[in-house]
């Protein structure tokens, strides 16, 4: 029986879910928001709750244990500057979690997990992908067109040589 137990497994050994965890929450930090299963967003949310808790702290030794546990230093320097300030005075409950279905592959549950007040950061990073999608179309469109015009002047050089 698993009385008195907190941990969930996750199916892994010890240092695999270690691992595991560390990279979804240094995801979750840079990202604002995730997919993963439920399981796997249950289990890292202590995890984000304290380095928040830490970011929150500001101080030398709270940015040391904060980088002992992320993976890069980007996530830490984001966690301390833009994350943590965003929640001064709350006292946790930083994370929602949203289920959203079953996944095509496998058949898994899904859901999304998202740091509170991540709209506005998803929102500038849509709009920035939407630019750059319709800077990438329409260079395509000029190239494409820029081929056909060099394409028609080719058959009209091929015609005009058959004629003599």
């Amino acid at each position: 029986m698993r009385h008195q137990r907190a941990t969930k497994k996750l199916g892994r050994n010890t240092s695999h879910r270690r691992a595991l965890l560390r990279n979804l929450v240094t995801s979750l930090i840079l990202e604002e928001r995730i997919e993963t299963t439920p399981a796997k967003a249950k289990a890292m949310r202590p995890h984000v709750e304290k380095m928040i808790t830490l970011g929150k702290r500001g101080d030398l030794a709270a940015r040391r244990l904060a980088g002992a546990y992320l993976i890069t230093r980007a996530s830490v320097d984001r966690l301390f500057d833009t994350v943590a300030p965003r929640f001064g005075d709350r006292q946790g409950g930083y994370l929602r979690i949203i289920h959203k279905g079953y996944r095509a592959g496998d058949g898994a549950a899904t859901c999304l997990i998202e740091l509170l007040g991540s709209e506005k950061f998803i929102d500038a990073k849509r709009s920035k992908r939407a630019e750059t999608r319709a800077k990438r179309t329409e260079k395509l469109k000029k190239q494409m067109e820029e081929e056909q015009a060099s394409a028609a002047a080719a058959s009209e050089k091929g015609e005009d040589d058959e004629k003599k």
